[in-house]
């Protein structure tokens, strides 16, 4: 049986495996002793995904009243919390890290509805600039969001 699957939400994952894998990779190189990076001019940011920046998928989020931009916007959602979710899991099978780092990167979402967390990043990514918003990764953005909530502590 095949699935249709929206491209926005295969993008998603995928660009969510990829933040994951890298940011899960840094925290575990941020175990070694830190050294002085020396800024270059050619470390440029990765370009954003314009169909899947956080000015995107803020837009589709504040249709309240339209149900296939709804269902587009939860789906996005779920999808980095889960792919984050199971990058920590598997981060925490794969390395020792220290004390108390796990939860530091660690989501603690019981009883919480995914529509709070939508409230949550409209609120938040109204208060950024547009065009801030379309440099930025909607991955980044949902997830920075919801740690500023709901990290554990």
């Amino acid at each position: 049986m095949q699935r249709n699957v929206h491209p926005s939400a295969a993008r998603a994952t995928t660009g969510l495996m990829m933040v994951t894998a890298l940011g899960l990779a840094s925290l575990a190189h941020a175990q070694a002793p830190a050294q002085p990076m020396q800024p270059t001019l050619s470390q440029a940011a990765p370009p954003v995904d314009p169909s899947f920046s956080a000015y995107s998928l803020f837009q589709t989020c504040k249709q309240r009243n339209d149900n296939v931009a709804q269902g587009q916007c939860v789906g996005a959602i779920r999808g980095i919390i889960h792919g984050y979710q199971y990058g920590v899991l598997f981060l925490g099978q794969r390395t020792t890290l220290p004390p108390n780092e796990m939860q530091r990167v660690s989501l603690c979402l019981n009883d919480i509805t995914v529509s709070s967390i939508i409230d949550d990043f409209l609120a938040d990514a109204a208060q950024v600039d547009a065009d801030a918003l379309k440099h930025t990764p909607a991955e980044v953005a949902v997830l920075g969001s919801v740690h500023m909530h709901h990290a554990c502590t």
